[in-house]
């Protein structure tokens, strides 16, 4: 009798008062913060050295000519999109750090925490790259290096954005959302935990 009455007062609680606790959502703050200083030290770390070890302008093979490591300056986005428009990229890359920033505020979820940080910290690398390398002013040349197998040159932060996606699109079809709740037929749910989904 008692289960039953338990059961009845879990199922009956309202989504919103099944959120993450202050304290879980904090924890997950601290880990989005350290993925996102990881990335961004990743990023611009490997671009010092690809700017001191490849300034001569030569490809080195990596992984036969599949994966070269080439040095170029990047006025645009991902495949050289919008090169004459570099003013544009900056915005847009401003406009997604402020995205991510507002989604953050929802977090729930471990896994979205990693990605959001991957997200962050490769926005923050490559407008670093947009104020402080030539001609700076946020028209500045985006560090990439590394050539797979001439389609495209990228960087670091290329990678970690594709990680991110790629993590986004496995939680979409789980239903996972920001806030950790599963989506269970357009109704979210977390069970009884109260702490949001583990993900």
């Amino acid at each position: 009798m008692s289960t039953t009455t338990t059961d009845e007062t879990v199922s009956s609680t309202p989504p919103d008062k099944r959120l993450p606790t202050p304290a879980r959502r904090k924890r997950l703050f601290v880990v989005l913060g350290v993925v996102a200083v990881l990335a961004y030290l990743s990023d611009q770390l490997t671009k010092l050295v690809a700017l001191d070890l490849l300034a001569d302008g030569e490809p080195r093979p990596f992984v036969g000519e599949l994966i070269r490591f080439k040095l170029i300056g990047n006025p645009g986005a991902a495949l050289s999109l919008g090169a004459g428009n570099t003013w544009v990229m900056t915005a847009i890359a401003l406009a997604v750090l402020v995205a991510i920033v507002v989604v953050a505020r929802q977090l729930g979820s471990r896994a979205w925490a990693v990605a959001l940080g991957l997200l962050l910290g490769s926005a923050i690398g490559n407008l670093t790259d947009r104020f402080v390398r030539p001609p700076g002013g946020g028209q500045g040349h985006v560090v990439d290096f590394i050539d797979y197998n001439r389609w495209f040159i990228g960087n670091v932060a290329d990678i970690w954005i594709v990680s991110a996606a790629g993590l986004i699109v496995v939680l979409a079809l789980l239903g996972i959302g920001v806030d950790g709740r599963r989506d269970h037929g357009g109704s979210k749910s977390d069970g009884a935990s109260g702490r949001g989904d583990d993900a």
